[in-house]
């Protein structure tokens, strides 16, 4: 049961050959992902709702209300720039635009 141990250049081929091997199935899989992206992205402009986007159509024509003043936040333990930080993070995270938020006291804990 003793087996003679490979030599070097076999091992290099089957070293490299494992690597083509991932390479390939790497190359696979992003052509996979490609064309199901391509199909979903034909399929969702296929079956956009008409009500939804003659909704949206007068609301973009609105005018623009005058901006409303911007209300003072309390700062309590953080400095401006940690609280624009802040702001920012919470209106990502939650989808809200900014201009749609209102901070009322951002406290250091």
């Amino acid at each position: 049961m003793v087996h003679d141990p490979i030599s070097v250049l076999d091992a290099l081929m089957i070293a490299l050959s494992g690597i083509v091997i991932v390479f390939l199935m790497l190359a696979l899989l992003w052509g996979v992902i490609a064309v199901i992206s391509r199909v979903m992205g034909v399929l969702e402009k296929h079956t956009a709702h008409p009500a939804a986007v003659s909704a949206a159509a007068p609301a973009a024509a609105a005018p623009a209300a005058a901006p409303a003043p911007v209300p003072q936040v309390k700062l309590e333990g953080i400095s401006e720039v940690e609280a624009a930080c802040v702001m920012a993070i919470v209106s990502h995270e939650t989808g809200i635009p900014l201009d749609q938020l209102v901070f009322k006291s951002i406290k250091a804990v």
